[in-house]
């Protein structure tokens, strides 16, 4: 199992404190056995503060000593695919065989800040040769005759090379993020491990993996399919204060379907507010989708989801209106599961 943080601030947490949060639970996380810690890139969100996954990653390496860091994602039209290949160049070098790159084509916020941060309206049409792009950059093998021939990211194998390093230079590994067959088909034929977002919804996920592995093509990064399904989670000893903790994330989604800014309210404004029966409706399906209760009910829901789709990791997408109810999540479950940094 791993840990997604949205590095959450909640209404009355600074961004200090909602930084510093992360940083505790990435430690705690580390010390409870977890495989992976992923960050997610999202903008002009009050409730998230990661704009930058890749800042917060170099600030959690020497914070951490064996757990996989990563984001997921970065919104790859966002961005240069040759500046992500030397970020995550520099990342790999910091901590090698350490770090993930997932990739995901969303914006990560509203329309009119999607258009400040990508100038133009096509951005998602050039996913996926974006894609291919920053694999040449990060892998230094444009074929002859390419544009980008000789332009390298550095660090990287070309630059071990012109430098006689003698040692392999190990690259981040590369995911590829999403919720719809688009992104399940793309996985497949680039051959590399698949992240699903079951967190956002009742999306398709066993579709999507049908389709990720009927299309996959051996890459030599990865002989077979690899996947990761990623759910909202908040356990607590005491189911009816975990589906509490659910609130204010399901508040905020309401929000965002009214194009109000994704805030994070406490889940005693959330059970306060005046709520009309479609709001309602909202909210209480945004806290069903979560998987919340005991560690034993959240862990009878993770083992379903598991025989059903047969995925090989689980990362949970931690929940709940303060930084402490997101620790107490990762410590329950990792109890629960007997897990260890040994393990």
């Amino acid at each position: 199992m791993s840990i997604l943080d949205n590095a959450l601030t909640s209404v009355g947490t600074s961004a200090q404190e909602g930084l510093q949060g992360v940083i505790d639970l990435a430690a705690l996380a580390d010390r409870s056995g977890y495989h992976r810690f992923w960050i997610s890139e999202h903008h002009a969100m009050p409730a998230a503060s990661t704009s930058s996954p890749q800042l917060m990653l170099s600030r959690l390496i020497p914070e951490t000593k064996s757990i996989r860091l990563g984001a997921g994602g970065v919104m790859l039209p966002n961005h240069s695919s040759l500046m992500v290949a030397e970020q995550f160049g520099m990342l790999e070098a910091l901590a090698p065989g350490r770090i993930d790159l997932g990739l995901g084509r969303a914006p990560g916020t509203d329309g009119a800040t999607a258009d400040a941060l990508r100038r133009h309206q096509s951005a998602n049409e050039h996913f996926p040769q974006q894609v291919l792009e920053l694999l040449g950059f990060m892998q230094g093998n444009f074929p002859d005759g390419h544009r980008y021939e000789n332009v390298h990211a550095v660090p990287g194998p070309w630059q071990a090379a012109i430098n006689r390093v003698p040692t392999t230079v190990s690259l981040p590994d590369f995911w590829i993020l999403g919720s719809s067959n688009f992104s399940a088909s793309l996985a497949g034929q680039l051959g590399r491990p698949y992240a699903f977002a079951l967190q956002f919804g009742d999306s398709d996920v066993d579709g999507a993996l049908d389709l990720y592995r009927k299309s996959f093509r051996p890459s030599g990064i990865i002989d077979e399919p690899y996947a990761l399904v990623s759910v909202l989670a908040s356990a607590d000893e005491d189911a009816k204060e975990a589906r509490r903790q659910t609130l204010s994330n399901a508040m905020g989604m309401l929000q965002m379907f009214q194009r109000k800014p994704f805030a994070y309210f406490s889940p005693e404004e959330v059970e306060q507010y005046p709520a009309n029966l479609h709001e309602r409706q909202v909210i209480e399906s945004y806290a069903n989708n979560a998987y919340s209760g005991t560690p034993k009910q959240v862990a009878d829901r993770l083992e379903q989801l598991h025989d059903r789709t047969g995925v090989d990791e689980i990362m949970l997408v931690v929940t709940g209106f303060t930084r402490s109810a997101l620790n107490t999540t990762a410590q329950l479950m990792a109890k629960h599961y007997g897990m260890s940094a040994n393990n």
